[in-house]
């Protein structure tokens, strides 16, 4: 992993849905739209039914919308957890 980049993993209860590299993950909460980039503060927050954008090295997007999901972030790795 390059040391600028984050190490993102959707998980569910028993499988791993998407996982890989990304220079920035967006997405909204009840308190309004953020970003999370590298070195970002630790941070947790519950996902109601609004997309999360994975921004990837090469200049691409991936985005995913669940009914409900929690993103923690820690060291530069960021865990979206699904029921």
């Amino acid at each position: 992993m390059d040391e600028y980049n984050l190490n993102v993993k959707i998980t569910g209860r028993e499988y791993v849905l998407w996982e890989g590299e990304a220079v920035a993950v967006s997405s909204e909460n009840s308190k309004g739209c953020f970003d999370i980039l590298p070195e970002h503060a630790k941070f947790i927050t519950i996902i109601k039914n609004k997309p999360i954008i994975i921004h990837t090295p090469d200049g691409n997007t991936k985005e995913f919308k669940f009914k409900h999901s929690i993103i923690h972030v820690f060291n530069d790795k960021v865990s979206i957890f699904l029921p």
